[in-house]
């Protein structure tokens, strides 16, 4: 099992979701978040003044899937998630040790 966080623009969320949807993803986790890459904020303009956000709100997706559709998943997101501009966000993975679902007791993949 896998855990898959990818860092996104906000109003990339739908597509993604959606196309998640399409490939049978189950769920996942959606957090606001702030944060900053190459793109190193942005300048706003507040009651006549010019300032610079040091942090860029994006929208971090968590999402546990099984290993052999790791692949899917992250070319899903990367390909609803890309504008082509500085900023579309970056895919992270890494190992589930183990997985429970509270309700049942199910594990590991059983869980997901």
């Amino acid at each position: 099992m896998k855990m898959v966080m990818a860092v996104i623009k906000p109003f990339k969320l739908d597509a993604v979701r959606e196309a998640l949807g399409a490939i049978d993803v189950q769920g996942m986790t959606v957090s606001e978040v702030k944060g900053f890459g190459r793109q190193k904020g942005q300048a706003e303009i507040y009651r006549g003044a010019e300032y610079t956000v040091n942090f860029v709100p994006k929208v971090k997706l968590e999402i546990a899937v099984r290993d052999d559709i790791v692949g899917q998943v992250i070319d899903v997101i990367a390909s609803n998630a890309r504008t082509d501009r500085i900023g579309d966000g970056k895919i992270f993975v890494y190992d589930i040790e183990k997985a429970v679902r509270i309700r049942t007791g199910e594990t590991d993949g059983d869980a997901l």
